[in-house]
């Protein structure tokens, strides 16, 4: 194999997968990334068996052929060479890189030693969506989300396809973010009924990260593994086995008490109060009198109290409620536009945060018990 690239160019694409990696004791191999050069085009492929990332990589062939090379070693390399041409060859498990002025040889491996990449079945159904939708999508309900050992379903994000929309959603059981792409902003290609599958959250993350802008992103499923690709990069995963929450029942549908503040407002009064919250992680929301403020008040024996009091425009009843601190702050990067809207229920029951002008998001809380 021997090929001219653009290091910028090796080097992004080495970005792209070196997060599906795996570190297997007794399968090294997953540390590497098999380089291709078939059919006009160059790619480089990494997988820890749970996760497949394959990327394009732009560049001239001269000849074609395959190799395994440690994935960390050239990412170094690359991060460190300043002259942009650069020319690969490989011979057997040798490989040389050049420069102008830099010369090296690795040792790899053969590429028949590498895990292949599955392949979605043929027929596979097809959606295709905008990256910036989707990554904005993926990003706004994983914040709802942790991982989870016990409860697979938890360490995973709903993708619940309709024909009206495809709705995404995640929690890690104290709360929940769903988002709605709406159908005119999604391409139906070879979709031929509904679907509702649970991708792993590692996967989801991945997919946010890797996709962006205008670029369309074509999204492939069979029973077992979903693949999202674009021009640039593949990335292919099982799916999780499992029923996501039925958590239409916990989206409330009146509320006691309702609160619109100002988001930036309300995002620094948190962010200054809880530094007296960090141990408990609790941050009290109050409102009483005349109903045209609300007091957000944290405290810890050790080391004290304080309050922050902002303006609110309020409809309903009284209020003091707790929260985790962290999860209203997770909700309040998760949402746009310049004020939010809190709609609360009894003081056990969940709460929703959501942005005033868009009816496509909202993030589900429960409120802690106070002591």
């Amino acid at each position: 194999m021997k090929l001219v690239l653009l290091r910028s160019n090796l080097k992004e694409s080495v970005g792209l997968i070196d997060r599906a990696t795996g570190d297997i004791p007794n399968l090294p191999i997953l540390k590497n990334a098999l380089i291709e050069a078939k059919d006009g085009r160059i790619t480089i492929s990494a997988t820890n068996l749970e996760i497949g990332i394959r990327a394009v990589v732009p560049g001239k062939i001269i000849e074609q052929g395959s190799v395994v090379v440690p994935l960390s070693l050239l990412s170094g390399l690359l991060s460190g060479l300043q002259s942009d041409r650069l020319n690969l060859e490989a011979k057997g498990t040798k490989i040389d890189l050049a420069t102008d002025n830099y010369t090296a040889t690795l040792q790899g491996f053969l590429s028949d030693d590498f895990p292949r990449l599955p392949k979605i079945k043929e027929g596979s159904q097809i959606i295709g969506i905008k990256g910036v939708i989707l990554k904005d999508a993926i990003q706004q309900v994983v914040v709802a989300s942790q991982f989870s050992d016990i409860r697979p379903e938890l360490n995973s994000t709903l993708f619940d396809f309709s024909f009206e929309s495809l709705k995404l959603a995640a929690t890690d059981g104290f709360r929940l973010a769903e988002k709605t792409i709406p159908k005119n902003t999604i391409e139906i290609k070879k979709e031929k009924e509904p679907f509702r599958i649970l991708v792993p959250l590692k996967t989801a993350q991945e997919v946010s990260r890797d996709v962006a802008g205008d670029e369309m992103v074509s999204i492939y499923h069979d029973e077992n593994q979903i693949l999202f690709k674009t021009e640039r990069v593949e990335i292919i995963s099982r799916l999780i086995n499992g029923q996501f929450p039925d958590y239409s029942r916990l989206v409330p549908e009146k509320f006691m008490t309702e609160i619109l503040v100002d988001r930036e407002e309300f995002t620094n009064a948190v962010k200054v109060v809880s530094v007296l919250g960090q141990k408990n992680s609790e941050i009290a929301l109050t409102l009483h009198h005349d109903k045209k403020n609300m007091i957000i008040h944290s405290s810890d024996q050790t080391m004290g109290e304080n309050q922050y009091i902002i303006p609110v425009k309020t409809k309903g009843d009284d209020l003091d409620i707790v929260f985790n601190w962290r999860h209203i702050a997770d909700a309040i990067k998760a949402l746009s536009g310049e004020e939010i809207l809190f709609g609360f229920q009894e003081e056990t029951n969940p709460a929703m945060i959501k942005s005033v002008n868009d009816n496509s998001y909202f993030y589900i809380l429960k409120p802690l018990i106070k002591g």
